[in-house]
């Protein structure tokens, strides 16, 4: 059988192939997995559960057609879809992951991320990064009416495009020793994260010496990109958009 893993679709209105390119891998490619594992930015932006628009409710039910035939979807929120919750989770079937999560690849043990915590060197995000995910603002953001939401989640899209033009490369990357204190952490020698759009798969020492693992899982952008894992082990595969 073969798990298959996928980030950063940034699933939107605007980009209406790339939509179409992921309901036809979840039609085929993924429903003859034996998993499906989601690591975050599915979607551009997500205002909360109870404004999922058009193509939130598209691929909430093309998700729910998968689980329905046995195929189990594991979702892990990123940077842009982190409101998402129980009442999507629930509609489409899948299973909310946390943050961090080590599961069982084959008999290996593999830690499961996002990625935009491991850019430690971006001081700016990760501060605004704090203050989104505190319980609080969290709360105070989706007790606003939805037209509200929509025109604050416009503004910040917008920023957030201004500020990536303006960062130097390394900023967006993920920090070495980020990486090696969570895998240390965790006590795994493989790791599987998205977030930077730069796919590759990297071979690296944990502080004992042995040898590591870390796979980067490629964005939805000029192509589709997945990772197939099997028992012979994992392959990086483009997914043409049309």
């Amino acid at each position: 059988m073969t798990i298959l893993f996928v980030s950063d679709l940034h699933l939107h209105a605007s980009r209406p192939a790339v939509t179409d390119c992921f309901l036809r891998f979840l039609a085929d490619s993924a429903s003859q997995a034996e998993a499906l594992y989601i690591l975050g930015d599915l979607f551009e932006s997500w205002i909360g559960d109870d404004a999922p628009g058009p193509t939130g409710v598209q691929v909430s039910a093309a998700l729910r057609r998968l689980t329905d035939r046995g195929v189990q979807c594991h979702f892990m929120r990123g940077n842009r879809d982190f409101l998402i919750s129980g009442r999507f989770a629930a509609e489409s079937g899948i299973n909310l992951l946390a943050d961090e999560a080590v599961i069982d690849l084959y008999g290996e043990r593999a830690l499961l991320m996002h990625g935009d915590t491991l850019c430690t060197d971006d001081h700016a995000y990760q501060r605004y990064r704090r203050i989104v995910h505190w319980p609080i603002t969290q709360a105070l953001y989706l007790a606003l009416p939805v037209g509200t939401r929509k025109r604050i989640e416009a503004r910040l899209r917008s920023k957030s495009m201004e500020a990536y033009s303006n960062k130097p490369a390394m900023l967006m990357d993920v920090n070495q020793q980020a990486v090696a204190a969570i895998m240390e952490h965790h006590g795994v020698s493989l790791l599987i994260h998205g977030h930077t759009h730069r796919p590759a798969i990297h071979q690296l020492a944990t502080a004992q010496g042995e040898a590591a693992t870390r796979i980067v899982l490629g964005d939805w952008y000029e192509q589709g990109s997945v990772l197939r894992w099997t028992r012979s082990g994992p392959a990086l595969k483009p997914i043409p958009l049309h």
